[in-house]
Formats: structure tokens, C-alpha cells, sequence
């Protein structure tokens, strides 16, 4: 019996400013001399959890954070040569970067492409200046654009996030941002609906009544708009916030976690999922960058891990697959009778059922989180 394949994540926790929408665990960046202490203990982390997994096949590999493009190239290098080493892999596997259009991130770009990279995640949020402005970004339109065109000129596949909701915005506003985005020729475009964290500065602004987000019914408006919108300019909604021009232009690694791969997650508060003697195991890094290094340096492993019933398996697959408009597959469930349980919301037009697979329609997309309460109640 062959060994199942595994991703890989990888949490960089600095940022050059934390956005105050943002509730990641990241951290200021001011040039700690302690970055390579870090960088030394996620490479342990990494070998250590290889060790525990065994020979596996590795299929996808994301930086993410926190601003992962902070990284020096020949560290990156580094991690990928290392992540190669210890699961083989095709040469042509997915390997992103999250990455800002800022001078400083778009000089690091060609380095990134020698270092393995070849796939960027553009954090531009908005081609609006005022914007950008009220979400914290250290950018202009005109240099995110900038930085679209020279990403594109790298590395090829570049995928952009987007936020959309945002106060006083009009829907007819954010269908021109969308169009402009798409005329830059991206194969790839996550939209994001602003959402307020309570913890961050905008759900502190929000308590005290300094503005307020869109009401239910707007934000459910702007979700349509994105939809017909980027479905106009040729792009799939293979996922709830990911649209993609075909299938080659989508996003494998999150596909892989959607799908219920095996994951490993290093960094200080990175999640995996992974799956050992028959066990599924939840695996969260602790958060502080010091406690996280300290673990590592102690153990060799810097996460706790909390095993997952059969059930709670059953469960996380049905809401991470129903995100994907291919829908989960039926053959994941054993305890769970999702088609039984879908019978009404299959009669109200929220779901679909084939003999493969139950998925939720564009319709019932938009109301998933209530989808789920019900199908998992």
C-alpha cells in the first residue's frame, strides 16, 4: 500500500506593518538579528516532523504569513532544497509565495524564481487609492499595478487577493476594480469580503461606532457581483473566494487541502493536518516566536497535536469540501449520511447531489456556514 502524499506550509511571522484588519499571527518587523534563530528552528521543526511522517510524496509547497517575501531569497532556497531532500518530489510542483507590491518585495522577485518560487500570491487588496489607504497598505494603486506587471514577467502564474465590502464602496465600484484586474491578464484572483475581527483595530474601531461594515443584505450583494463579474471576464469560481481562468490556473495547494491531503505546518502558530498510524492528528505550532523556537530547540517539534475522531474527520472534510464547487466526495464518509441530511436543502436549490459527490450551488455558496449547521447538527 503506497504512503499518502503531504503538502507543506510554511508561517513567516513578520510584516513591514500590521494591517488593522489582520488577525494572523504576525509580528513587526524591525530587523531582528533573532530571524535566523527563527529560520534554524523551522528547518528542525520540518526535519523533525519528516522523521514522524515517513517517506511521503510531496505535492505543494506555500509560504505564507505574515509577509513570507521578507525572506532573503537564499533562505527560501534553502527550505525548498531541504523540503525536496526529505520528500521527493516532480520538479513541477506548485510552490507559492505570499508576497506585497511594494519597491522593496518586487526587487526580491527574480530571486525568488532562482530560489525554486514559482508562483506568486499578490497581498494587493485594492487598485484604489483611498482604499488602500483606509486598509492600512503600504502601497499605491499605481505600484501594485506595477507590481502585477513585473510579477507576471517571473514568474508567469501570479494570483491576486482582493477585499471587497469595504465602507461607503458601491458594487458598481468594486465590478470596475474587478475588470481592471482582470485586464492586467491574471490567471487568478481571490476576492475577500472585509471581515471584522474582533481582536484588530477595525473591530475596535467598530465597537466604539466609528463605522460600520455593509449589513447582511449589501455584503450578499457584493458576493453575487463578484461572482457574475469575474464568471463575465472568463474566470471559474471553482472555490468560494478563489476564481481561476481554467483549471491549470488553480490554486493546487489549497485544492490539496480542500481534498483532505496530509499537511505538515512549521512556523511559529502554523496548522497541519496530518494522518499517522491511521490517526488524523491536528497539529498547531505555538504562536510566540520564542516559545515556538524554545520548543523546537527543546524537542525538535515546536506544535501540540490533538487527535481527531473518526467523526470530527467526517466533519472537517464536509466543510472544507463543500468550499469547492466540485463539492466532496461521498466516499469520505462512513459515520456521516450527507445525502440524507441534504434531502431539503436539495429541494430548496442549496445543494446538488451526483452519484460522486454533494456540492452546494451558487445559490446555497453564499449561505454556507448555515448549510453546514444544518448538515452537521
Amino acid at each position: 500500500m503506497s504512503t499518502p502524499p503531504v503538502a507543506l506550509y510554511v508561517h513567516w511571522p513578520y510584516c513591514s506593518r500590521i494591517c488593522p484588519y489582520c488577525d494572523f499571527n504576525v509580528t513587526r518587523d524591525r530587523g531582528q538579528a533573532s530571524q535566523r534563530t527563527l529560520f534554524d528552528a523551522i528547518l528542525t521543526d520540518l526535519k523533525t516532523q519528516a522523521a514522524l511522517t515517513g517517506p511521503r510524496h510531496l505535492v505543494s509547497l506555500f509560504f505564507g504569513g505574515g509577509t513570507p517575501s521578507l525572506l532573503p531569497p537564499d533562505w527560501t532556497a534553502e527550505l525548498i532544497t531541504t523540503a525536496k531532500q526529505l520528500f521527493p518530489s516532480t520538479d513541477d510542483i506548485e510552490i507559492t509565495l505570499e508576497a506585497n507590491p511594494t519597491d522593496a518585495e518586487i526587487a526580491r522577485y527574480r530571486g525568488f524564481r532562482d530560489a525554486g518560487i514559482n508562483r506568486l500570491s499578490l497581498g494587493v487588496q485594492s487598485l484604489n487609492d483611498e482604499a488602500l489607504k483606509f486598509l492600512g497598505r503600504n502601497h499605491s494603486a499605481r505600484e501594485a499595478i506595477t507590481g502585477i506587471e513585473v510579477a507576471q514577467s517571473v514568474f508567469g502564474r501570479v494570483s491576486l487577493d482582493l477585499i471587497y465590502a469595504r465602507p461607503g464602496q458601491a458594487t458598481t465600484d468594486w465590478r470596475d476594480e474587478l475588470t481592471r484586474a482582470a485586464a492586467l491578464g491574471i490567471e487568478h484572483i481571490s476576492p475577500y469580503q472585509l471581515t471584522i475581527e474582533q481582536t484588530t483595530t477595525f473591530g475596535r474601531a467598530v465597537r466604539r461606532g466609528l463605522w460600520s461594515p455593509p449589513d447582511q443584505d449589501l455584503a450578499e450583494a457584493f458576493y453575487f457581483e463578484t461572482q457574475d463579474t469575474l464568471e463575465g471576464l472568463g474566470f471559474e469560481a471553482y472555490e468560494v473566494s478563489n476564481h481561476a481562468r481554467g483549471p491549470r490556473a488553480q490554486a493546487m495547494h489549497n485544492i490539496h487541502i480542500w481534498r483532505g491531503v496530509d499537511y505538515i505546518g512549521i512556523g511559529p502558530g502554523a496548522h497541519g493536518r496530518l494522518t499517522l498510524n491511521g490517526v488524523r492528528h491536528a497539529t498547531t505550532a505555538l504562536s510566540d516566536l520564542k516559545a515556538y523556537t524554545a520548543r523546537v530547540y527543546d524537542n525538535g517539534i515546536g506544535h501540540d497535536s490533538e487527535d481527531f475522531t473518526p467523526l470530527e474527520t467526517e466533519e472537517e472534510a464536509a466543510m472544507l469540501g463543500l468550499r469547492m464547487a466540485e463539492g466532496v466526495a461521498l466516499n469520505r464518509f462512513i459515520l456521516l449520511d450527507l445525502p440524507a441530511k441534504a434531502v431539503p436543502l436539495i429541494e430548496d436549490g442549496f445543494m446538488d447531489l451526483t452519484p460522486t459527490h454533494l456540492r452546494a450551488t451558487p445559490k446555497g455558496r453564499v449561505l454556507l456556514d448555515r448549510l453546514l449547521l444544518e448538515l452537521l447538527s
